[in-house]
């Protein structure tokens, strides 16, 4: 009994061990596949900014073995989504999806980064792409990170070069009702 103990046991160790810390920090993103959290401004909130005084809810809203899609609802704005995709280098990409209200693109959408390595378990940092550098070239030095542990999301940026610096936290402790939809996706 002991010995298949020990055979069931030891291959379990060595999946575990054989992760990259990129695909650590997916599989736990991907723990809160269906959940909603509600965030609050941590850094870089001021008045009139469109994000302060307004309720902030994520929703890892789907998940497949490559792709997460994680709405960002701003009070009624549904136009923000993360999306974040895993290569076949387990470096993973976020893009930031931007909708209007009918579900058409809006004309800033699709900017963002890629890890430049499998980053920590917890921490994934996107420097600004050459696709973000093109559409916004005031965002050329743009580094999102994203942190995630057992208690929080947190979702920062940082403009390089100037004082633009944004943090939003949530708490994953306390799930929230999951929203609707977000622009320009069905039910």
């Amino acid at each position: 009994m002991k010995k298949i103990v020990f055979f069931i046991l030891f291959p379990l160790q060595l999946i575990a061990q054989d992760l990259t810390n990129s695909e650590v920090f997916w599989n736990t993103l991907k723990e809160h596949c269906g959940k909603a959290y509600e965030g609050k401004i941590v850094a870089g909130g001021k008045e009139g900014d469109g994000f302060t005084g307004k309720k902030l809810v994520m929703h890892v809203r789907s998940c497949s073995e490559n792709t997460i899609r994680v709405p960002f609802f701003v009070g009624d704005d549904k136009s923000r989504t993360w999306i974040f995709t895993m290569n076949d280098d387990h470096l993973i990409q976020l893009k930031h999806d931007h909708r209007h209200i009918d579900g058409s693109e809006d004309k800033i959408t699709q900017y963002g980064g890629i890890s430049a390595n499998v980053g920590l378990d917890h921490l994934q940092v996107f420097p600004a792409d050459k696709q973000t550098a093109a559409l916004i070239p005031a965002a050329a030095t743009n580094i999102w990170w994203v942190s995630i542990d057992k208690t929080s999301f947190t979702y920062n940026l940082r403009r390089i070069g100037s004082e633009r610096f944004f943090s939003v936290k949530f708490d994953l402790t306390k799930e929230v009702k999951t929203p609707s939809a977000p622009w320009g996706t069905e039910n």
